[in-house]
């Protein structure tokens, strides 16, 4: 039986619809095939009609419903709305959480490649500093924060150590703990794909290192985390300068840990734009999506961009 791929419609006001059905367009039949899309069929019919596109789909119970049928399937998922525009906050919210939830018992399946959310503003699932990364970390039982949010494309691999952390809050929450977890899942994870001791560069926190003086971050924690991992035999260089890496000596890495979120994702978005998935490592099945937001500026301009979600649905799609 060929494994199913499993995708999450995602915030219901944004360009996700839009980059559904160029997405959908562009994968061949027998990928369709194993695509089930968790969503609510009317809504997804209305937008649909909205942006003048023609696409069959069909609603389905479960993921062995209409197996070998190339419609796009939808599990669907309640949602009351009058077909207006928008969908109001509150049915947003509920309708996201639902269906994170539909997606987390469904992937734990055998017969689930992995799932792929689209889009989805985190100010939906009702949790401060919490994005999908930390979502289905929670759902998983993962008690260690060594789950892993990782936005990688074939040339380069970044990994932020604090997530969805406001920039005030991130240096009290770097910690040894932390950074060892996170570093060794990385290790770990690229050693069980691609068979390879991966090249890790670990960024310091402060500009320049804060020279290392003796009360900065760099001395009392990064360093001497970094000396641990060296010990367990992980192959890295660090704490390096954030400043400058992503000039040229990125090229020298298989992936380069930031202790924040922006430290890494600024500089490689502008490499690679949306040349790049957004994956979760550490957790109980393969989870990515597209790597950008809900774009609610360009909503229903038929502006969107796809290249990332098929980017996302070819590796899922790739695994074995």
């Amino acid at each position: 039986m060929k494994k199913k791929i499993l995708i999450i419609s995602g915030d219901p006001n944004s360009i996700n619809s839009e980059i559904l059905f160029k997405s959908w367009i562009k994968i061949n039949s027998s990928i369709k095939k194993k695509i089930y899309l968790i969503s609510n069929y009317e809504l997804l019919k209305s937008q649909f009609k909205r942006l003048n596109y023609k696409i069959d789909i069909i609603k389905v119970k479960n993921v062995y419903e209409h197996e070998n049928n190339n419609k796009l399937k939808i599990i669907n998922i309640d949602l009351e709305f009058n077909n207006s525009f928008k969908v109001p906050k509150k049915l947003s919210s509920r309708f996201i959480i639902q269906s994170l939830d539909l997606a987390h018992k469904i992937a734990l399946d055998p017969n689930i490649s992995g799932i792929i959310n689209c889009a989805i503003d985190k100010k939906l699932l009702n949790k401060s500093n919490i994005g999908v990364t930390e979502y289905f970390a929670n759902k998983c039982n993962i008690k260690d924060n060594s789950e892993v949010m990782m936005i990688r494309n074939d040339k380069l691999s970044v990994c932020p150590i604090t997530t969805h952390l406001n920039i005030k809050d991130v240096a009290k929450n770097i910690k040894s703990k932390l950074i060892v977890n996170k570093v060794k899942t990385i290790d770990f994870w690229f050693r069980n794909k691609f068979k390879k001791k991966p090249k890790i560069a670990v960024l310091g926190l402060n500009p320049h290192n804060a020279e290392f003086r003796k009360s900065s971050e760099e001395r009392k924690i990064i360093l001497p985390s970094l000396i641990k991992l060296k010990k367990s035999g992980i192959n890295l260089d660090g704490p390096l300068v954030a400043d400058n890496i992503f000039i040229k000596d990125y090229k020298n890495y298989d992936v380069i840990v930031g202790m924040y979120h922006d430290q890494v994702l600024i500089p490689f978005k502008l490499l690679f734009k949306y040349d790049a998935i957004n994956l979760t490592l550490g957790l109980k099945y393969i989870r990515v999506s597209p790597d950008h937001g809900t774009a609610a500026n360009i909503i229903m301009k038929k502006k969107s961009n796809p290249l990332s979600l098929l980017k996302c649905i070819k590796y899922i799609n790739n695994l074995r």
